[in-house]
């Protein structure tokens, strides 16, 4: 496996840490040994974590008003993957990368697998894209897509799916997201039951068409573009479309994509209880679908949602494995810092539910002890699991610090002169 980093500059930079991450090792190891919990097996539990990075995610985003573009950013689908391999790199957490079409399409898949493969990447969940028009596009989208009055237009989106699955089997993945902007903007705009109607038809010619070892991932999104009347506006909606289609659909959270306020660990635990959760898009929101880093607003949620996760896991365990996922846009920051930051926050959240006193938690439960069954909770998400990360990271190879050896290794300013900016070329596609 080839590394974009200097491997020496990485092991001279953890160096530098390693006497202070051992202390505080040892110093957080003899707090939980007191709890009853052995850091060894945390460390080794946090080596198994992954979550796939967005090939977008890689690039400057944007808003709908306009898009600020970084320097030494990808303009091609290669030069995403070479990225993504920086934060794998570093992070030893983003083993797979999910690719978007057809942003990310390639007249050759085979050469875009084994690039990956060299890097030690591999491909998660691919997703379609009929919320935009394309270059070349017969028909447009303007209308709806799957949902489409037009009997062309959902041919012409139904088709694109379906090239989405063909794509991602050439680069080895075994699921599609298929998330739609459809919806109104007026009332009477849309006979909304005959909409529903038409993506499901369109659904079902998707969903025939998916090889026996895949599923497809319907994702909901409360508002926009359709801000009067969404299709896919909730994880109800999402459920029975789900149900309607059959087994091998499932249904995608993002965490985004609800209400402010609204309690996503309790339908994580509901779609989980059904057998419905497929899988995440992570990120963070303050006021709606904002693609935030994640853990960077509420990362008290993030914990609760692993909290659920990790009850789900007790129940029903090897058999239950949701897709772990990043879904964000960069505007500010270095769009390889905040996936690193974010892959970190995901797996902090993911180490803390498994410090849960599920005994005790479940024994508070019993006797209506609510302060202490809150406490509970509280007391594992209080607890600083950042020596168990970093040296999880230092075991697997990786950086101590990732965004501090990041800084230290120049890529951005590297990629600033290897990368000039070209006109019509590809960056997140976020926008």
């Amino acid at each position: 496996m080839s590394t974009v980093l200097d491997s020496g500059m990485v092991a001279e930079h953890n160096a530098k840490l390693h006497a202070n991450l051992e202390a505080d090792y040892a110093a957080l190891g003899g707090m939980l040994a007191r709890r009853g919990q052995d850091i060894e097996q945390l460390t080794a539990l946090a080596q198994t974590f992954a979550v796939a990075l967005p090939s977008w995610g890689a690039g400057t985003g944007g808003t709908r008003f306009a898009r600020f573009p970084g320097i030494g950013e990808p303009r091609n689908v290669f030069e995403k993957l070479e990225d993504c391999a920086v934060v794998q790199q570093l992070t030893r957490a983003t083993p797979t990368v999910s690719m978007h079409f057809p942003w990310d399409s390639t007249t050759d898949p085979m050469a875009l697998r084994e690039i990956a493969s060299g890097y030690g990447l591999g491909f998660d969940t691919v997703n379609s894209n009929t919320f935009q028009d394309q270059q070349g596009q017969a028909l447009s989208y303007k209308n709806g897509s799957l949902t489409a009055m037009s009997a062309a237009v959902r041919a012409q989106a139904v088709a694109h799916n379906i090239d989405c699955i063909e794509q991602g089997q050439a680069l080895g993945s075994k699921a599609l997201t298929v998330w739609i902007g459809d919806g109104a903007n007026f009332p009477g705009q849309h006979n909304l039951r005959g909409a529903l109607e038409r993506y499901l038809e369109s659904m079902r010619d998707i969903y025939s068409a998916l090889p026996a070892d895949w599923s497809v991932y319907i994702e909901h999104k409360l508002f926009e573009p359709a801000f009067y009347a969404t299709t896919i506006a909730d994880w109800g909606t999402s459920f029975a479309c789900a149900t309607e289609l059959g087994p091998q659909a499932k249904c995608l959270v993002d965490l985004g994509h609800h209400a402010p306020n609204t309690n996503i660990e309790m339908i994580v635990a509901r779609l989980a209880q059904f057998g419905k959760l497929g899988g995440f898009h992570f990120n963070d929101s303050k006021y709606g679908d904002d693609d935030l880093d994640s853990g960077s607003i509420n990362p008290f949620q993030l914990f609760l949602i692993f909290n659920e996760l990790a009850d789900v896991a007790q129940r029903d365990g090897a058999t239950f494995k949701p897709s772990y996922m990043l879904d964000q846009s960069h505007n500010v920051t270095d769009p390889i810092e905040s996936l690193m930051s974010s892959a970190i926050e995901v797996q902090r959240a993911f180490i803390q539910s498994a410090i849960v006193d599920r005994t005790a938690l479940q024994h508070h439960q019993e006797n209506n002890d609510v302060l202490q069954a809150a406490q509970s909770l509280k007391h594992a998400f209080r607890t600083d699991v950042t020596p168990i990360l970093a040296m999880a990271r230092h075991r697997s190879g990786a950086a101590t610090d990732p965004v501090g050896c990041y800084r230290a290794s120049g890529y951005r300013m590297q990629k600033k002169e290897q990368r000039p900016p070209k006109a019509g070329a590809s960056s997140s596609g976020i926008v």
